[in-house]
């Protein structure tokens, strides 16, 4: 059975029913992530003892009586109960299938997550499954010192002289996380990221406030100031810990504030018995600078993966043809590079 919810009382049970989760499949992060025009789904199917949920956001495609699901920014896919690499799906997807059929979804898109076991097994034979890049998890199981030796040697150079210029503490009043913000934006900017990347400051109050998983910032002071030099915010959720946002000011970069901050997080997991920490990836799934900088620090790389696929492909072709023709030098078949195609602007998008 096929069960559409939307309020947070029945997201929340569902969430405890299944066997693990991250902060990605809680209610309220899709509530804070959703844009305007977005509505947050758990799709959720049901059969004796047998679960699988899936949270997306639900998009009318402008213009047509069609809708498409996407996921929220990070990682996310589905989450079950009572699911090994035996289990045959043909059942679910036969479901789900009609359900998107009858409600007009022409496609769907989700980040998988790689602490979440059994993700592909649910999908297998319905759509396609890529890996895209790596990402870069710390096992913080490990004992401190055996963590350490997979660091590079210029990055223990580099902690070590952080901690001698600065110490970490918590974000503790509005004052501070502002004080972060500002450093996150700032980094926005010294990167050139796309506009979606700049949160607006509710969005970070929100995190912090919510019950559904634990958010918190760290700061980097600088001892010989005691001002704020450095910030990163890290969400924890069922043992899973997530590097979500940093920022560092430009005139301190020399003092390597962001590494102290991970080093610090690091530290702190193990202490909680965490059992993954995960610093992600590059920028658009590439394993460029961000992504080297982050495997200093551990070269225990998970796959990042995605799942797309079309439920209707003659409507999908259609809805190329009505939007992409006069932009797209890709047109139709030749586009591997953003999906849904139809959503694409031609100006060089990526997954």
């Amino acid at each position: 059975m096929i069960e559409i919810i939307r309020n947070k009382n029945q997201w929340d049970a569902t969430l405890k029913m299944v066997d693990i989760y991250d902060f990605y499949h809680t209610y309220d992060y899709h509530q804070i992530s959703k844009k305007e025009d977005e509505q947050a789904v758990l799709v959720k199917y049901s059969e004796k003892d047998t679960i699988i949920a899936i949270p997306l956001l639900l998009r009318e495609i402008t213009g047509t009586q069609f809708h498409d699901f996407t996921s929220v920014y990070g990682y996310a896919g589905p989450l079950t109960k009572n699911i090994d690499n035996t289990f045959v799906n043909a059942h679910f997807l036969k479901e789900f299938k009609e359900y998107l059929l009858d409600n007009h979804i022409i496609s769907v898109f989700s980040r998988l997550n790689p602490f979440i076991p059994n993700q592909e097994i649910c999908l297998r034979n319905f759509g396609e499954i890529s890996t895209m890049s790596h990402i870069v998890n710390i096992d913080v199981t490990r004992n401190l010192e055996e963590q350490k030796q997979a660091y590079y040697k210029r990055l223990k150079t580099h902690i070590n002289k952080a901690r001698r210029k600065c110490y970490v503490r918590m974000a503790e009043s509005k004052e501070d996380v502002l004080a972060y913000i500002e450093l996150y934006y700032a980094n926005m900017k010294r990167v050139n990221a796309k506009k979606e990347y700049f949160f607006d400051h509710n969005y970070f109050f929100q995190l912090l406030d919510s019950k559904d998983f634990n958010a918190r910032i760290f700061l980097a002071i600088e001892k010989e100031t005691n001002g704020i030099i450095a910030g990163a915010m890290f969400i924890e959720t069922n043992k899973i810990v997530q590097y979500h946002l940093s920022g560092s000011d430009l005139e301190h970069l020399n003092l390597f504030p962001i590494k102290l901050l991970i080093d610090e997080m690091r530290i702190i997991a193990g202490r909680e018995n965490c059992k993954f920490l995960n610093l992600g990836g590059g920028v658009g799934s590439k394993e460029d600078s961000l992504f080297h900088f982050k495997s200093s620090f551990s070269q225990d790389f998970k796959n990042f993966t995605i799942w797309k696929c079309v439920s209707d492909i003659e409507k999908y072709e259609a809805l190329i043809v009505e939007k992409m023709k006069p932009n797209c030098g890709n047109f139709v078949k030749g586009c591997s590079h953003f999906f849904p195609c139809y959503r694409c602007n031609g100006l060089n998008n990526t997954i």
